[in-house]
């Protein structure tokens, strides 16, 4: 897969990772159980931050948000031709600007992947981290 990350983007979402928020993204506008007034051109808004937590004093947190729940100090990596925006708080963004988000489809271990460069430690588990 190829695809233009926004210029200065936040968080990289490697070709891996983008191919699997491209599937889930389609596989939420073909829900029948989406309302009528669902509109499949909506991006899929993927929402990234940190909280406390976790074996190294620090997690990760990654769910879908909606547009209405964007606020005016979170940033926004908007990815147009693939309907994807990743959406990151402005207390997270500290811990969180450089990491590159990869996906690996391995039976154990398998899910999306976070590579922090800002972490002095991270734990065997790969979703906590400490600075």
């Amino acid at each position: 897969i190829t695809y233009e990350p926004p210029e200065d983007a936040i968080i990289q979402i490697k070709p891996k990772a983008m191919s699997r928020l491209i599937e889930l993204k389609q596989k939420r506008d073909n829900d029948p159980k989406n309302s009528p007034d669902f509109d499949p051109s909506s991006p899929l808004i993927l929402r990234m931050g940190v909280r406390n937590g976790g074996c190294s004093g620090l997690s990760y947190v990654m769910d879908f948000s909606t547009e209405e729940d964007i606020g005016e100090e979170d940033e926004i990596d908007e990815y147009l031709t693939e309907g994807i925006k990743c959406v990151v708080d402005a207390k997270s963004l500290l811990y969180l600007y450089g990491l590159e988000l990869d996906y690996s489809d391995e039976l154990i271990g398998g899910g999306f992947k976070f590579f922090n460069p800002n972490a002095e430690e991270s734990c065997g588990c790969g979703s906590s981290f400490g600075v």
